[in-house]
């Protein structure tokens, strides 16, 4: 039955349904293939200044604030948050960037229904480190008296991708909204669908109420 009914769900829909509130399939590759394409960019900046960071380059090229680059990036700021994370910042974000990516492109173009987990931790990925990012620039200007260039690109960036990202996320809590109400608070039949398993309730307020 459970086989039967996800060969139902997951072979037989429109992939591209538009869930409410929304006019548009948030998780399509339109919507999804420009993120990609932001944060693997973000990734390879945020690579180049871990590489200064680290010591296998010995300048960072900023067509517009000249050494404020290196500067931020060797301020004592940076510094403590290097201890904090054990890795240099720039490198924590390269990484964070390019889970993005991976993140960004796994999953069908109906992942906000099938795959509410993937959607989510997306989600949590890109929204914290565009805030991270925003912070990050504040304390160059306001602590360490300095503006980096390519941080400044790398947090625009992050900004954007929060929102790209925004309309899947909110798609993705609005139709768990509308399956615990379905479910009437059974947390054992929440739970699987939000881990992705076929459930009749859930399918039957995938596109509304």
């Amino acid at each position: 039955m459970a086989v039967g009914l996800r060969a139902h769900w997951e072979d037989a829909v429109d992939l591209d349904a538009h869930p409410p509130p929304f006019d548009r399939n948030p998780s399509a590759w339109n919507q999804r293939v420009p993120i990609a394409i932001l944060a693997a960019a973000a990734t390879v900046i945020a690579a180049y200044m871990a590489l200064f960071q680290v010591g296998l380059i010995d300048s960072v090229w900023d067509p517009v604030f000249g050494d404020g680059s290196e500067k931020v990036l060797e301020s004592p700021a940076a510094k403590a948050l290097d201890a904090v994370l054990r890795v240099p910042d720039s490198a924590f974000g390269a990484f964070g960037y390019l889970s993005e990516v991976i993140l960004s492109l796994v999953g069908s173009t109906r992942r906000w229904q099938f795959r509410p987990w993937m959607v989510l931790l997306f989600g949590l990925d890109v929204i914290p480190l565009g805030i991270v990012s925003a912070i990050l620039v504040v304390v160059q200007g306001v602590v360490v008296g300095s503006w980096c260039f390519p941080c400044l690109v790398t947090a625009a960036i992050s900004l954007g991708l929060v929102f790209l990202a925004y309309d899947e996320v909110w798609a993705c809590l609005k139709y768990l909204a509308r399956v615990w109400r379905r479910v009437d608070g059974d947390r054992k039949k929440f739970w699987e669908v939000f881990w992705g398993r076929a459930s009749r309730e859930a399918w039957d307020v995938s596109l509304g109420e």
